[in-house]
Parts: structure tokens; C-alpha cells; sequence
């Protein structure tokens, strides 16, 4: 997974992550959390059928999730980091949350922002641990 993600950063190295709209972090940011949970969940459950698969997938990627998430792992953020989750929540992304309270949405974005800003500026050590912390924080207060 790691070196797929390395391979996708040469794409993304001439653009300005500083620049970019907390909403496009959040975009980047939900594409890139999705194939990693898809990828663990696949490695941890090779046997299950896809529809299976897919339902473990959207317990870690909804919105409530990704708030229990971002809030669970508070504490391992940097201040950096923290920063661009508090853009993130607080952007007004101009839709509303369907199966989330808006308290949930708005974290779940400030989250993915992180993911994406993480990916974009291409620090891919920093957000494998992101991302291995998130998978280990949901599946330990998910049991």
C-alpha cells in the first residue's frame, strides 16, 4: 500500500498543499483513507465475500467513524496536523450529512482534510502512522 501511495505522490508534487482549500484536502483525503481501509480490511478478512468486505469498509469510512477516529487520536497529532483538522471542520462544505450529526460531518472532514494534506504534501511516513493508528484506535473501540 505504502509504495502505491509513493508512486501516486509523483503526480502530486508540483502542486502548493498550503494553497489548497481545506474541502479539496478532505476530497483527496477521503480517497486516499477509503483504499487504505479497503486494503486492510481485504488482508484481514481474505476470505470473506465482497459484500461482506464492503460492509466492514463503511463501519471505518462514515462520518461518525471518522470523528470517534480524529478524536481518539488527538493526542499523536502535531500542532500542524491539528491545525488542518480544526480548517477542516470548521470549512462549510455547503451539504449536509445524511446518516451523521453535523458535530460528526464536520469532524469526519476536519479528518479526511488531514489524511489529504498528509498525502498531498507527501509525507508518506507520517501518514501511514495516521492511518495505522486510525485502523488500531477503530478496531479497538469497535470490538
Amino acid at each position: 500500500m505504502e509504495e502505491y501511495l509513493k508512486g501516486l505522490l509523483a503526480i502530486n508534487k508540483e502542486i502548493d498543499y498550503k494553497a489548497l482549500s481545506p474541502l479539496v484536502l478532505a476530497y483527496v483525503g477521503d480517497a486516499c483513507f477509503e483504499l487504505y481501509i479497503r486494503q486492510r480490511v481485504i488482508t484481514d478478512n481474505v476470505r470473506l465475500p465482497t459484500q461482506k468486505l464492503h460492509r466492514l469498509t463503511v463501519n471505518f469510512v462514515r462520518a461518525s467513524s471518522q470523528s470517534d477516529i480524529i478524536h481518539g487520536i488527538w493526542e499523536e497529532l502535531e500542532e500542524s496536523e491539528r491545525a488542518v483538522v480544526k480548517r477542516g471542520r470548521n470549512a462549510k462544505s455547503g451539504t449536509s450529512p445524511k446518516n451523521a450529526h453535523i458535530i460528526q460531518y464536520r469532524y469526519a472532514t476536519g479528518f479526511e482534510a488531514l489524511v489529504g494534506y498528509l498525502f498531498i504534501k507527501g509525507d508518506m511516513d507520517r501518514l501511514m502512522y495516521i492511518l495505522d493508528k486510525s485502523y488500531d484506535f477503530f478496531c479497538l473501540n469497535n470490538k
